[in-house]
């Protein structure tokens, strides 16, 4: 997903019918500035251990994190529609 500070893509891995795995393929870290980086390294950890507990895209924003929020769940989404 293409969001304003870079390209969001995650891969997810779903085994026995649960998210067992969330891999980020590409983060707006990549391709943005250092404050783009802190923000992405503290909130995708969270994003992807909120995803497995929730067992969907359907997790809340870090306050400041909201771009990379916004791309993780939009590309989430999309990966969890494909695999269905």
């Amino acid at each position: 997903m293409s969001t304003q500070w870079g390209n969001v893509q995650v891969k997810v891995t779903i085994s026995g019918g649960k998210i067992t795995d969330v891999t980020m393929v590409h983060s707006t870290s990549e391709d943005g500035e250092g404050r783009s980086q802190a923000i992405d390294n503290q909130a995708e950890p969270v994003y992807i251990s909120e995803t497995k507990k929730a067992q969907s895209a359907d997790i809340q924003a870090i306050s400041g994190a909201t771009v990379t929020y916004e791309g993780y769940t939009q590309s989430l989404q999309s990966a969890l529609d494909k695999a269905v």
